[in-house]
């Protein structure tokens, strides 16, 4: 057994003896001592793959919002991000045809989308298997991501979403209301727990961190690795899609995409790069998943209608701030035309909700 797979393995005995010890007074010690070597394996294995060559990927974001194509190795990623951007990348009939961070602009209702296209991930990929710590770690900057998942391998998704969960990325789910404040003497004190972990397990995980004395409030229902990320304050949370592609080869593939649905929570969206099935949807879903919306600028006594896009539950202060920082200052009001207005030309202020297709005039006076 070579020195990798030791590890691996150690790895997993860690994990199922931590998972089958009840938490007590009596187990506690031993509890924090297992955390600690999880952590120390996690370390050596990443290091072991350090000795592998790979590349660091920096990824600068651009234009109105950014997608990130996550997925096994050959499923389609470099076909879909050629149909839907203005770059070429690479396809081919093997694995691992991409080996660096493809970006492409996919240009749509006025909006300007960057695409990335990244390397196949595969399991153990936060592990730093295959270069893959690096690539998730370049996602954390991503709006939406869009697992492409091949049809005839849809048990991908479990593995995908674990490996991204392995280095804090949380898809689909909105962060925890977890409030912790420190304080000089008393201990831990719980006031509200919502998470699903006894206090114990609680105090412990803190008192891992050095939080000997503090006040906490836990609101909804967290497991001990979402907690600790962020106690760490390393959780990330991103929305997500699914792209079903090779559709072509399933009949019943509306069947399959309402399953995965259900599943997971998760929008499906049914692709076939090779019959180039379901582009032009594909564009649309990925607009609408960013949760992007138009609003239109007109300057005061102009008939002229400038277009900005904007995210959802954007005020009339954020499209200011967005302009230029003197614009918002110099900001008193504004008129509003659309959806948001109850009548064409409504004098609003700096805090009013705008919705997508209202036109704005800024007043300065």
């Amino acid at each position: 057994m070579g020195q990798k797979e030791y590890l691996t393995n150690k790895l997993e005995e860690l994990k199922q003896e931590y998972k089958k010890t009840k938490y007590n007074k009596a187990t506690n010690k031993h509890l924090s001592i297992i955390r600690a070597k999880i952590s120390t394996v996690k370390k050596e294995i990443i290091e072991s793959n350090k000795k592998i060559k790979g590349t660091g990927f920096f990824v600068k974001k651009q234009g109105d919002a950014t997608v990130g194509l996550v997925g096994f190795p050959s499923v389609g990623k470099s076909s879909l991000i050629n149909m839907t951007t203005n770059v070429i990348s690479k396809t081919a009939h093997y694995a691992f045809t991409t080996t660096r961070i493809i970006q492409g602009i996919l240009n749509f209702n006025n909006a300007k989308i960057q695409i990335i296209d990244t390397p196949g991930l595969i399991e153990g990929a936060h592990l730093g298997v295959g270069n893959g710590r690096a690539v998730i770690a370049a996602l954390k900057i991503v709006d939406l991501i869009a697992f492409v998942v091949d049809i005839c391998n849809i048990s991908s998704l479990d593995t995908l979403i674990n490996e991204l969960r392995g280095l804090n990325i949380y898809i689909n789910k909105i962060k925890p209301d977890i409030r912790i404040i420190k304080t000089d003497s008393n201990g831990i004190i719980i006031h509200v727990n919502k998470s699903g972990m006894n206090s114990e397990t609680i105090k412990a995980i803190l008192s891992d961190f050095g939080i000997q004395n503090a006040s906490i409030s836990i609101m909804d229902n967290v497991d001990e690795d979402e907690f600790i990320a962020n106690v760490a304050k390393k959780a990330v949370y991103i929305n997500a899609i699914v792209i079903l592609n090779k559709i072509d080869l399933k009949k019943n593939y509306e069947q399959i995409g309402k399953e995965i649905a259900k599943k997971y929570n998760i929008k499906v969206v049914p692709v076939s790069t090779v019959e180039k099935i379901n582009i032009e949807l594909l564009k649309n879903e990925l607009y609408k998943n960013l949760n992007l919306i138009n609003i239109y600028l007109r300057p005061k006594g102009s008939d002229e209608l400038n277009p900005l896009i904007m995210k959802k539950g954007v005020t009339v202060g954020d499209i200011a701030k967005k302009i230029h920082s003197e614009v918002f200052n110099e900001l008193k009001c504004a008129y509003v035309t659309g959806k948001s207005a109850k009548f064409m030309n409504q004098r609003v202020g700096i805090d009013h909700n705008l919705e997508d297709g209202d036109i704005v005039t800024f007043i300065k006076e």
